[in-house]
């Protein structure tokens, strides 16, 4: 499985470095985060990852937001249902804080935050807390915009057999994600 922040796929050029780093990596299961793109059909998505077998659901699609693409193999999906029952580790940029605290200056829970929180009660997931800083994102600008959207999201069964893993906050030293 791969999952990458593309931070667009307008561009040409990175459309098709994505394009030839799918292939070159031969997976079965593609996240695409901001792909900034505002609409997605067969033509594109078989444009991006040439196999006959796959599908796809992309989420909150727009031009500048960002917007998720997942894309599979339909024959991994037996492979796939075999793993449901390990445990189950998301690393990523979710595009979305949890809670107000989360954002730099931040004051009201929107009904997007609840819908976010629901979802990881929902699955059942852990939000590892994060250590060696409050944000994983920033604008930086002169007065930064600061936020946590980027998280490591746990099932109940992965974090008692990885019990003594942390998340922490890494430097930043290129584009505007810290690294976790």
């Amino acid at each position: 499985m791969v999952s990458w922040n593309v931070q667009g796929l307008n561009d040409v050029r990175k459309h098709l470095v994505v394009r030839n780093l799918l292939r070159e990596w031969n997976c079965d299961v593609v996240c695409l985060q901001e792909t900034k793109l505002a609409g997605m059909d067969r033509q594109l998505i078989c444009s991006l990852w040439s196999c006959p077998y796959v599908d796809w659901v992309a989420l909150d699609v727009n031009q500048t937001a960002g917007g998720v693409l997942m894309m599979w193999d339909m024959r991994a999906l037996e492979k796939l249902e075999q793993l449901w029952e390990v445990p189950w580790c998301y690393i990523g940029d979710f595009n979305i804080v949890r809670f107000p605290s989360k954002r730099l200056g931040g004051s009201r829970l929107t009904s997007a935050m609840d819908d976010f929180s629901e979802f990881i009660e929902e699955l059942s997931l852990l939000d590892l807390p994060l250590e060696g800083g409050s944000y994983t994102w920033s604008s930086s600008s002169d007065q930064p915009v600061m936020s946590r959207i980027d998280r490591v999201l746990v099932s109940h069964d992965w974090e008692d057999h990885y019990s003594d893993v942390i998340q922490r906050v890494l430097p930043c030293p290129i584009l505007d994600h810290f690294s976790i």
